[in-house]
């Protein structure tokens, strides 16, 4: 997560109304590495009024609309911004003690999510589109069709309105949720902003069966959410890859159930390049392997940090910056800015 542990103390003084604040603005700001996108500072500064009482949620907006209308204009590729902006906006979202199971509600969410952000906030994508997934080996998902959108929402959206939990074991929940979840992050339904719009409404939909979901889980594992959804939707017969649950079951078996399942982005990736002639049953740890994986890693997710990639490969902080210095060297990569709201550039050939 960005800025781990700023928000610690607040949970730690154990007056409720600052804790419940806390840990939605954790989650509001841990959602955005769903996308790769890490708020600023100055979020994290105004979060912390928010929650300490000093100024309300509507407030926070206007200080952002303010704070950015005075900033000289970014990279396009610079998506501070909007991390920032949408972070506030989920944050507002969780707050609300409102909710309605249909797909207007989840359209409304990324209207609300995503207005000022993207021109087609909160409408359907009315176009195919495919993304290159970093899990994938840059393969794509295949989403759902433009033009049968609205009608396989409205399906998914009745079946599971249908459904009944009562007499489900945990584990029959947990694939249940998972399934659903699944399936409508498979839609598609918007250009942008699918993975974090289905977060907030599947944890607002959540709440309403009595979990409380705004943990550490969507927090600390947003990314890992995005590729387990990825991977339940992914096919690819011709080299042995089927769509499989089990990394989502385990995602959700933890954030509904309290289990202690392990959630590590190394085991969600296939490997489908022909460049990589490593044998799969090869460690990921193997160093020139690594480095090939850090490449791909951060061509998805330009904004990684040596942290997060130590615990994707299981490895010291230190042997990660051994790796960024030897990419470096080679001229693979270049730092953008600084260490905590920089990026990494990466050439795809040696520079």
């Amino acid at each position: 997560m960005p800025y781990p542990g700023e928000f610690d103390e607040y949970k730690r003084l154990g007056e409720p109304d600052k804790a419940e604040k806390a840990e939605i603005w954790q989650t509001a700001i841990g959602l955005q590495q769903a996308d790769g996108l890490t708020p600023s500072e100055y979020l994290i500064k105004t979060a912390k009024l928010n929650i300490e009482g000093a100024i309300s949620i509507y407030e926070v907006h206007d200080r952002l609309n303010g704070y950015y209308l005075t900033k000289p204009v970014k990279p396009a590729d610079d998506r501070t911004e909007e991390a920032d902006k949408v972070s506030a906006r989920i944050t507002e979202i969780l707050s609300e003690k409102t909710f309605t199971f249909s797909p207007a509600e989840y359209i409304t969410i990324h209207k609300r999510l995503f207005t000022g952000v993207y021109k087609f906030a909160g409408e359907i994508r009315d176009y195919n589109i495919s993304k290159s997934e970093w899990v994938l080996d840059g393969e794509t998902v295949y989403y759902a069709s433009a033009d049968s959108i609205r009608a396989t929402m409205d399906y998914d959206f009745a079946q599971e309105k249908a459904f009944i939990y009562k007499g489900l074991s945990k584990d029959q929940i947990t694939e249940h949720i998972a399934k659903f979840v699944s399936g409508l992050w498979q839609i598609h339904a918007f250009a942008e902003g699918n993975t974090r719009t289905t977060a907030v409404f599947a944890i607002k939909y959540l709440r309403t069966f009595g979990f409380a979901v705004t943990n550490d889980m969507f927090t600390d594992h947003s990314w890992y959410f995005r590729n387990a959804l990825v991977r339940a939707n992914y096919n690819d017969y011709k080299n042995n890859i089927y769509a499989t649950p089990e990394y989502l079951n385990r995602f959700f078996g933890n954030l509904l159930f309290g289990e202690n399942n392990t959630l590590k982005n190394r085991d969600l990736h296939v490997s489908l390049s022909d460049t990589d002639n490593v044998p799969v049953n090869v460690p990921v740890n193997v160093p020139v392997n690594r480095k090939e994986k850090i490449i791909n890693m951060l061509r998805v997710n330009p904004r990684l940090t040596v942290k997060e990639l130590a615990a994707a490969f299981s490895v010291t902080t230190k042997t990660i910056n051994r790796d960024f210095a030897a990419l470096k060297n080679d001229g693979r990569i270049n730092r953008i800015g600084s260490d905590k709201t920089g990026h990494w550039e990466v050439f795809l050939t040696v520079k």
